[in-house]
């Protein structure tokens, strides 16, 4: 497997060529690899089940076909993504908004659509600012740690609020008083109370570690911003992986709606998966709590992903214009409901 990145490169960039000159290639004898990236969090407790379970192996000896899986950490969806379209990695995960930018700026080249969601989980924006109390109160002082500044979930959701707040003109806003700092760091950082960082956009465990602490409490969720449960992270890939390698992509799908399932059928046990893949040191009696919240699905069905789709066009962060969710979600996932 330590070529696997120059093979994937080598292939991808030639596909890049007879793409761009019009061209179209034969499809090839399958074969039978996937590599996929995830990144930290009980967001991705589906691929910590598929991963122990080796279900997406089991699916592929279904279909007659041995599979080489190849799973990588990445931290931050811009990483993920020149990852995905330099060709080194198959499969990536992200928030719904850093899929839809790639999936807008490939339309006609690599053509990026979204494989599945990885289930409903709410971000709160958190804060240890006493004086802040709602959006309107934070200040220049402030600093709201986000894992991708601007252009990442916890950003671009932001701007949807503040488009509806203060105006299309402002949506922006709070990118300026944004930095970017990954989800522990900024935990940590929240929880002590000794640093710049007054705020945090963060997801589960590390808001609900946050909240632990008596000087934290959220101002806002991605909930509230989007009218009810929503997506968080899905997972996507290129056109030309899906179509050279049929088999091993619906190895995928059949794993995710199957750890989806197992995880609801015990998340007791989901909870000790979550720990053993991720290697986590939360308290298991918390990891238990969190997968056990009633906020939180654990699902492969998208949802309300098309908010985005609608909101990112009207500001401009999108050029291209989804008519539904089914435009940027792979055909698959058109055979279960979504939104």
């Amino acid at each position: 497997m330590k070529t696997l990145w120059t093979k994937k490169a080598l292939r991808y960039g030639a596909l890049g060529i007879i793409t761009l000159v019009g061209g179209a290639s034969a499809h090839a004898e399958e074969r039978g690899e996937i590599s996929i990236a995830q990144q930290f969090g009980i967001g991705y407790l589906l691929l910590d089940v598929i991963q122990e379970q080796a279900l997406i192996e089991k699916h592929g000896r279904e279909q007659g076909i041995d599979i080489d899986v190849e799973w990588r950490t990445i931290s931050g969806a811009t990483a993920m993504n020149e990852a995905l379209l330099s060709g080194s990695l198959d499969v990536v995960s992200a928030g719904v908004p850093p899929m839809l930018t790639v999936w807008d700026r490939t339309q006609g080249r690599q053509n990026v659509k979204a494989i599945a969601a990885l289930g409903s989980l709410p971000n709160h924006l958190l804060t240890n600012n006493p004086d802040v109390q709602d959006l309107e109160d934070f200040t220049d002082q402030d600093r709201i740690a986000v894992p991708a500044a601007g252009v990442g979930f916890q950003s671009r959701t932001l701007q949807i609020e503040a488009a509806r707040r203060f105006g299309a003109e402002d949506f922006q806003r709070f990118d300026q008083i944004s930095v970017s700092i990954p989800h522990a760091e900024a935990t940590a950082a929240l929880i002590s109370g000794h640093s710049e960082i007054s705020a945090h956009f963060s997801s589960p465990p590390f808001l609900h570690q946050a909240l632990e602490n008596p000087n934290v409490r959220s101002v806002i969720s991605s909930y509230d911003i989007l009218g009810g449960p929503a997506t968080f992270n899905v997972l996507y890939t290129t056109e030309a992986y899906r179509e050279e390698n049929p088999k091993t992509y619906r190895a995928f799908y059949d794993a995710l709606l199957e750890a989806a399932e197992i995880i609801n059928s015990d998340k007791d046990a989901a909870a000790e998966t979550f720990i053993n893949v991720q290697q986590s040191r939360l308290d298991p009696e918390l990891v238990r709590s969190i997968i056990n919240d009633p906020e939180i699905t654990f699902t492969a069905f998208p949802e309300r992903t098309f908010i985005y789709a609608e909101e990112l066009h009207n500001l401009g962060v999108l050029e291209h214009q989804a008519e539904s969710w089914q435009d940027y979600f792979f055909e698959e996932a058109h055979e279960h409901p979504g939104s």
